[in-house]
């Protein structure tokens, strides 16, 4: 069966394959037919290689390694397919990389997630499905309907497979004590925070105290993503200091573009580090302490949920 047999039509960019054809996968579905050329001066060509004409598409891309390749490609899909004559084009953006630039805390920068939100729309979009924003409110930069996916139905199930005695969740800082307190309440445990403070742009960050009874608890971090492994580790370090049994971690969108993450992982008091599959072209190998959980099956019930105008945000507790 073709994706257009069932009328969703379903474009992967390059960023995105894997999951793209996972997705499909749980749809039933194939993925329609396309092309990313990249030419040696640096730029990008992109092709739809069916007729779109009429359909309703879904462009799938993560905006990840190289982040800024894979989101202009983007631009260029929901460009290419609005010029074929889709009569809408829903982008699926599992990850999001500049959702992190949502404000002006500093004299003379840009906010990077308006920048962006503003360059979708203006080639076409129609919508956007993405993943645990790291900040929620750069859903307000957009005018076309914003769907926030959460991946931790796909965490919560897998901790609960491991069989795990006496789980406190951690949040990282007090960012994330609100999803902190969901996976929480998911997993019926109790809630802990840890207190973080990030003094410049180097990545590098320093958690200082703890707040919750981890003496003698499994300890599981829960984050949205991670770049250097850095603020999992020391908070790692932190609740073994404070008598944690063991600690594992769960974040939902893996980067280790950081040099010398996976060393770090390894050295660390972590047991196993849970990640999805929002972001598949890594740049390093990854650490055996690293297991992948994919969240094609919930992209997919979005989309087809979207396509048959049924609710999305009813997928997830509020």
């Amino acid at each position: 069966m073709t994706a257009s047999d069932e009328g969703i039509f379903i474009v992967s960019g390059s960023a995105s394959q894997k999951l793209t054809g996972a997705i499909c996968k749980h749809l039933g579905v194939t993925p329609a037919k396309g092309e990313t050329v990249r030419f040696s001066e640096g730029t990008l060509f992109v092709r739809v290689l069916e007729t779109v004409r009429g359909r309703r598409v879904y462009i799938v891309q993560s905006t990840s390694y190289p982040a800024n390749d894979n989101f202009v490609e983007l631009l260029f899909w929901i460009d290419a397919l609005k010029r074929a004559g889709a009569s809408s084009v829903t982008v699926v953006m599992p990850y999001f990389s500049y959702a992190k630039g949502d404000k002006k805390d500093e004299p003379r920068v840009s906010i990077r997630g308006r920048v962006c939100a503003d360059a979708i729309e203006i080639a076409g979009a129609d919508r956007v499905i993405t993943m645990d924003l790291h900040a929620p409110q750069v859903q307000g930069f957009f005018r076309i309907p914003v769907d926030n996916l959460y991946a931790l139905p796909v965490i919560c199930d897998k901790v609960k497979k491991e069989g795990l005695k006496d789980v406190v969740v951690v949040s990282p800082d007090v960012g994330f004590a609100k999803m902190a307190k969901w996976f929480a309440s998911c997993l019926e445990a109790p809630l802990a925070v840890s207190y973080k403070e990030r003094v410049d742009h180097n990545e590098a960050p320093g958690v200082f105290e703890v707040v919750g009874d981890v003496k003698g608890k499994t300890a599981l971090v829960v984050d949205d993503f991670t770049t250097s492994c850095g603020t999992l580790v020391e908070a790692a370090e932190k609740l073994i200091e404070r008598g944690a049994r063991e600690v594992y971690a769960a974040v939902s969108h893996g980067l280790f573009g950081a040099a010398g993450s996976m060393e770090k992982l390894d050295k660390s008091p972590i047991k196993k580090l849970f990640i999805t599959d929002t972001v598949e072209n890594q740049p390093v190998a990854f650490s055996k302490k690293i297991e992948v959980l994919s969240v094609a099956p919930l992209f997919a019930e979005a989309i087809r949920r979207i396509h048959t105008n049924e609710s999305v945000s009813s997928m997830f507790p509020h």
